[in-house]
C-alpha cells in the first residue's frame, strides 16, 4: 500500500464525507454566486464559508486556531472577516433557495402528494448584552425571562412537512422606536442589500414577516399554511398573509379589544365563546363557529376553533384558520406542527452557537452569522430524516463533531507517516519499492480498525 500527502493535501481543510456531500449536492457555491457572493480575486467565497461552517465541529473559536496552529486556514483572517462584513450578500435569498433546493431534491421525493407543508413563523432573543456599541443593538423584550435584554429579535421563518424542519430566513429585528435602539445603523450604499436589511430591521415584526414570506413564495418552496402564535395574529395580519398567497393557522389572543364579525355583528372572541353552548365530553376542542375577519371593508371569512389548555384545564385557547374548508381536527393536527420551531431555536442556541460564536460590532456580520448556524441546522435536519436516525439533532451534532476529530486524528497520522518515509529515502538507499514494502508491513501490524480508518481516508 502506498501513502503519499503532498503538500496541497496537508493545507486543505478536512472535512467528513458527510459534510463534503452535503455541500457538493446542493451547491452551496452556486447558492452564494446567486445570493451576490462571489470572489473579486483570491480566495473563492465558498472556502471561507466552508471555514466558518466547520468551525463549530472542530470546538475551538477561530481565533483559538489561530493561536494553537490546528486546523488553520490557507488565507488571514481579515479574509473572514471581509467577507462576514460584505454589504453585498443577500442572505436571505442564499437561506431560501438552499431551502428551497433541499426540499425539491431530498425532501418532496419523500413526502406523500397529500402531506400539508407549512411555513411556520415566530422570533426569538438573539442576545448581545456584553457590548454597547453592536451596530442597531437594541433594547428588547424577552419573552421568555420576562424582562428586557440588550440585543435583537431574531424573527424567523421555517419550513415543515412535519417530519423535517428547515429554517427558509431571518431578519434580525431591532426596534421601530428610535428610544429603544442602543446604537444606529451605519452608513451603506442605500443600493446594497446590506442597506435593505437594515432598513428591514427597524420595520415592525409583521412587515418584516411579509418580506420573508414573499421571498419563499418567489423561491417556489412549496407550502400552503403559514403558521404563526398570538404575537402576530391580527385581522390586518390576516389579511396580509392571504394577499400573499397562503392560507393561515394562528393562536389568536383572547382580548375584548379584538373584533370578528359574528351573525353580522362585531364582537370578541370572549363573546363569541359565552354566547355558544359547548361540546361536552373530550372532545378535543369546545367549540367551533364561523366568524368574518374585516379589514378597510374586505371581508375574509375564517373558523375559530375554541380548545382546551391543557396547563389550565379552566381555560381555553383560540386557533383561527383562514381555510374555512378544514376538519377542525385537521386544523387541530396541522398547527401542532409550529413545536418544531421551537426546537430548532434550542438546538441552534444549545449545540449550535447561536449568537455567542459571533462578537462582531457589524450588523451584516451578526446575519452572516445566522446564515452559516441556518446552513449547518440544515444538514443536520436532512441528515436525521435521509438516515432514518433516532439520535436526536444535538447527539447528530456531537457525532459530526467527533468525526471531525477523528478526521485531524487521522491526518496527523498520515503526516508521521510521510515524514518516516522521507527520512528513509532520504538518510538510506533503500529503493521506493522496498520503503513501500515497509510501510505494508507496518500497516498490517496495526490493529484492524485503525487499519480500515487510515485505508479509507
Amino acid at each position: 500500500m502506498n501513502i503519499s500527502i503532498t503538500q496541497a493535501n496537508q493545507n486543505d481543510k478536512q472535512i467528513s464525507k458527510s459534510i463534503k456531500r452535503f455541500f457538493t449536492r446542493f451547491h452551496i457555491s452556486s447558492a452564494l454566486k446567486a445570493s451576490n457572493a462571489y470572489k473579486k480575486r483570491g480566495i473563492p467565497v465558498v472556502e471561507v464559508f466552508q471555514y466558518l461552517f466547520l468551525l463549530i465541529f472542530s470546538n475551538r473559536s477561530m481565533y483559538m486556531n489561530l493561536i494553537t496552529g490546528r486546523n488553520t486556514p490557507g488565507f488571514a483572517k481579515d479574509t473572514v472577516y471581509r467577507f462576514t462584513k460584505m454589504v453585498q450578500i443577500n442572505w436571505i435569498r442564499f437561506t431560501t433557495l438552499l431551502v428551497s433546493r433541499i426540499i425539491r431534491d431530498a425532501i418532496v421525493p419523500l413526502d406523500s402528494k397529500d402531506r400539508a407543508n407549512v411555513l411556520i413563523i415566530d422570533d426569538s432573543m438573539f442576545e448581545r448584552s456584553r457590548s454597547k456599541k453592536v451596530e442597531l443593538l437594541a433594547k428588547t423584550y424577552d419573552h421568555a425571562n420576562h424582562r428586557y435584554r440588550f440585543g435583537f429579535r431574531m424573527l424567523t421563518l421555517g419550513w415543515s412537512d412535519g417530519s423535517t424542519f428547515l429554517p427558509a430566513g431571518s431578519v434580525l429585528l431591532s426596534s421601530e422606536n428610535r428610544k429603544n435602539r442602543v446604537n444606529e445603523a451605519a452608513g451603506v450604499d442605500k443600493r446594497t442589500a446590506g442597506y435593505k436589511r437594515r432598513m428591514l430591521s427597524m420595520q415592525k415584526g409583521t412587515q418584516a414577516m411579509l418580506e420573508l414570506l414573499k421571498t419563499a413564495k418567489k423561491a417556489a418552496i412549496p407550502a400552503k399554511y403559514v403558521l404563526f402564535d398570538s404575537w402576530f395574529s391580527s385581522p390586518s395580519t390576516l389579511h396580509a398573509v392571504k394577499s400573499v398567497g397562503y392560507d393561515v393557522i394562528g393562536m389568536v389572543k383572547k382580548t375584548p379589544r379584538m373584533f370578528f364579525r359574528y351573525h353580522g355583528e362585531d364582537m370578541s372572541l370572549i363573546t363569541v365563546y359565552n354566547r355558544n353552548k359547548k361540546r361536552r365530553g373530550r372532545s378535543r376542542y369546545l367549540l367551533s363557529v364561523l366568524v368574518d375577519v374585516v379589514k378597510d371593508g374586505e371581508i375574509m371569512p375564517a373558523k375559530v376553533i375554541y380548545v382546551r389548555n391543557r396547563n389550565k384545564r379552566k381555560e381555553y385557547l383560540c386557533l383561527i384558520s383562514t381555510d374555512t374548508t378544514l376538519d377542525e381536527n385537521e386544523i387541530i393536527r396541522i398547527y401542532g406542527k409550529r413545536w418544531d420551531i421551537e426546537v430548532f431555536f434550542k438546538v441552534c442556541k444549545s449545540y449550535l452557537n447561536l449568537s455567542r460564536e459571533c462578537n462582531s460590532l457589524s450588523y451584516d456580520a451578526m446575519t452572516a452569522h445566522t446564515a452559516v448556524v441556518f446552513t449547518r441546522y440544515m444538514m443536520l435536519s436532512l441528515e436525521s430524516r435521509e438516515s432514518n436516525d433516532n439520535r436526536s439533532l444535538g447527539e447528530l451534532f456531537l457525532y459530526f463533531s467527533d468525526e471531525m476529530s477523528d478526521i485531524t486524528w487521522i491526518q496527523a497520522f498520515q503526516m508521521l507517516l510521510q515524514i518516516f518515509r522521507t527520512m528513509l529515502s532520504d538518510n538510506t538507499e533503500l529503493s521506493d519499492d522496498k520503503i513501500n514494502e515497509l510501510v505494508d508491513v507496518f500497516m498490517n501490524t496495526l490493529p484492524a480498525l485503525l487499519k480500515t480508518q487510515l485505508q479509507a481516508s
